[in-house]
């Protein structure tokens, strides 16, 4: 099986945008669709192409897992890999002592009904089909260039209860966990949520069945009392005096990467929602990108008025 180049197949770079990815298959799509080239089979296999490149990139996590193979499969080259001598089995379960983001079965995560072989190549399968768990029984000798393995039992792994901070699950952070005496750094990457299974290849002990085991750091999140976390949103409350809410002003919000001033307008009501883009947390396969922070006002009411304040409303009454 060869490794196919999605960027080079809609002629964008690496760090393309969305935006640059999204102009580049439609441009591409619109030269080459079907309708356009009646009975040009080459033309529909372009097609084919394009559309699988861009159901890819257009998709941060897709493209995220396609990212990681990038650059594995470019280190592969630099040490003077030949062509179709890759080892793909050795990448989709792990080289021995890797770390890797776990996210759960991509056949369910993407939508199983995508992955049945359909308009999309081998190579898409493989790498979004839900093979690379290694599934007991898989049989992966009808794809070319991959070899046989047959497998009547799933590699034995331990998994590790982790838990970090939301801080920590902002910025990313590391632990060092000790397996056999050895001490083990390994990264938490930015955006993990709980549940997110970071996962080390054969760093653990050996099994009965003489292969290592794989370790899985299995994150959880403790709670933060400023924010709650929905997906990657986060959302928090603040209070504002009531002059400031009748009048409009200035607070001060905090975020995970710091206080900001927010305006206020006029008239804000209370239960009233602002929200602060790119404020939330870091998405797990696409840390540069962010969700928001939803605030919602707390409108506080004076309770102990001095007797010129309480005149003062008095009088505002008596004008409504």
């Amino acid at each position: 099986m060869e490794y196919k180049d999605y960027y080079k197949t809609l002629g964008v770079e690496r760090s393309a945008s969305e935006d640059e990815i999204k102009r580049a298959y439609r441009k591409l799509a619109m030269k080459y669709h079907p309708d356009r080239n009646p009975g040009n089979k080459q033309a529909e296999e372009k097609f084919k192409d394009i559309n699988e490149a861009y159901e890819v990139l257009s998709d941060p996590q897709k493209r995220g897992r396609y990212d990681q193979l990038g650059d594995s499969y470019a280190q592969w080259q630099q040490m003077g890999g030949q062509p179709g001598s890759f080892n793909w089995n050795d990448w989709f379960t792990g080289s021995p002592g890797g770390v890797r983001v776990d996210i759960g079965n991509l056949g369910d995560l993407f939508g199983s009904g995508k992955f049945s072989g359909g308009s999309f190549s081998d190579f898409f399968n493989a790498i979004f089909g839900g093979m690379a768990g290694g599934a007991a029984g898989t049989t992966t000798s009808d794809i070319p260039g991959m070899r046989t393995s047959r497998r009547s039992s799933r590699t034995p792994s331990i998994d590790q209860p982790i838990a970090i901070t939301l801080e920590e699950a902002y910025r990313g952070t590391e632990r060092t966990i000790v397996v056999e005496g050895r001490q083990l750094r390994v990264k938490i990457p930015a955006g993990a949520k709980t549940g997110t299974r970071v996962r080390m290849a054969g760093a653990g002990p050996v099994s009965s069945s003489g292969a290592k085991a794989d370790i899985y750091l299995v994150v959880e999140v403790t709670p933060d009392p400023r924010f709650k976390r929905e997906g990657d949103d986060l959302h928090s409350e603040v209070n504002i005096d009531l002059y400031t809410a009748i009048l409009g002003g200035q607070v001060s919000i905090p975020t995970l990467s710091g206080n900001v001033l927010l305006t206020i307008p006029a008239g804000t009501q209370p239960g009233q929602k602002f929200r602060l883009a790119g404020k939330g947390m870091p998405k797990l396969q696409d840390p540069q990108t962010h969700g928001d922070l939803y605030v919602q006002a707390r409108i506080q009411i004076p309770r102990n008025l001095t007797p010129q304040q309480r005149a003062l409303f008095e009088q505002l009454a008596r004008l409504k």
